[in-house]
């Protein structure tokens, strides 16, 4: 169902979600970033369509609503464990079609990946989308070539109108039948805003395999990585985690396990009792990131864990493409065939 409303009638609506959902969205941050005259576009809860940010791209995905950075799993003492409650809210997201995508990627390996991970279970099963359109494609998104820049998958679209002859509007087209009765405005047709295509293009090569271990290619890495992590860390479809025992000073028996990202390009993350490291070389651990969002996964579950969003390009402090990675490793394996 579509339907043109004001910005204050929209509000009105998201007041009344709130009673029942948590509402999460990216904002521009100021002086959250780097260098503190340049924002941040992150995720935060809202409670105004004002303080969304429509027109960038986040530079850091949404996962971290259903994958917390840090997450007690259960305290513990002597004799029992007790899991920390939940917050009985449901959950809405503001997402673009790419991430509405890597959320399915998370469901494969945490739900359908031999065993169900009831931790993660219990905050997914809360969220509902809200789509975001793009008119245009960002710097270094390859959402088309991953098949990911379109989406039927969604509660709402939703798209503001700025000031221009009609004023302030907003656009929503409703899908949930537990959002019909909350927005009140004018019935009209309303389409979602999807790219049709990026300025980058990916070439996955049938030909990855594990056969390519030993490729040259990797070793450019070796000095140019500097495994810091970051690309892992802003990756929506990135599920690298540690887990960790805190045990409280007052009491050395009593404490909590939490569950924290990790990334496979840090040092010490395959580390091995006797000192073992399975990936010690920068390379190598490019090639097991690489292999695993266009290889691994696919293999599994049949279509590429990467969504092309293009964060791990815009934030490598080294300017290391993932994209420019996957293109010529595929172009150095068609060559040698």
């Amino acid at each position: 169902m579509g339907m043109k409303l004001t910005v204050k009638a929209f509000d009105e609506a998201l007041a009344s979600l709130s009673d029942n959902y948590r509402i999460y969205a990216p904002v521009a941050m100021q002086g959250k970033n780097t260098f503190t005259d340049v924002e941040l576009v992150g995720y935060e809860e809202v409670h105004s369509i004002k303080a969304i940010e429509f027109n960038k791209k986040s530079l850091y995905s949404s996962k971290e609503i259903v994958l917390p950075i840090t997450q007690t799993l259960f305290y513990f003492t002597e004799d029992q464990y007790i899991e920390p409650g939940i917050d009985d809210k449901g959950i809405i997201v503001f997402l673009r079609s790419c991430d509405i995508h890597s959320y399915k990627r998370l469901d494969e390996i945490y739900l359908r990946n031999k065993f169900e991970d009831k931790y993660y279970k219990v905050l997914r099963n809360k969220v509902k989308y809200a789509l975001i359109g793009c008119e245009k494609s960002f710097e270094n998104c390859f959402c088309v070539s991953m098949g990911s820049n379109k989406t039927e998958d969604y509660s709402i679209y939703v798209k503001p109108l700025g000031n221009g002859d009609d004023g302030d509007h907003v656009l929503i087209n409703i899908k949930d039948a537990d959002f019909i009765g909350k927005f009140h405005g004018q019935e009209i047709e309303v389409n979602p805003d999807y790219v049709t295509n990026n300025d980058v293009e990916v070439n996955i090569s049938s030909r990855i395999d594990y056969n390519c271990f030993e490729n040259e290619l990797w070793r450019e890495y070796d000095n140019r990585c500097i495994a810091c992590g970051r690309c892992n860390f802003v990756c929506p479809t990135c599920t690298c985690n540690a887990m960790q025992d805190i045990f409280y000073k007052d009491n050395k028996n009593n404490g909590e396990r939490r569950r924290v990202w990790a990334s496979c390009h840090v040092d010490g993350y395959t580390d091995m009792a006797g000192g073992h490291n399975f990936r010690k070389l920068n390379g190598d651990r490019m090639r097991f990131k690489v292999l695993h969002k266009v290889y691994d996964f696919k293999k599994r579950f049949g279509y590429h864990m990467c969504t092309g969003c293009g964060r791990c390009d815009d934030v490598c402090p080294q300017y290391i493409s993932f994209s420019s990675c996957i293109n010529k490793l595929s172009n150095a394996l068609d060559e040698v065939e």
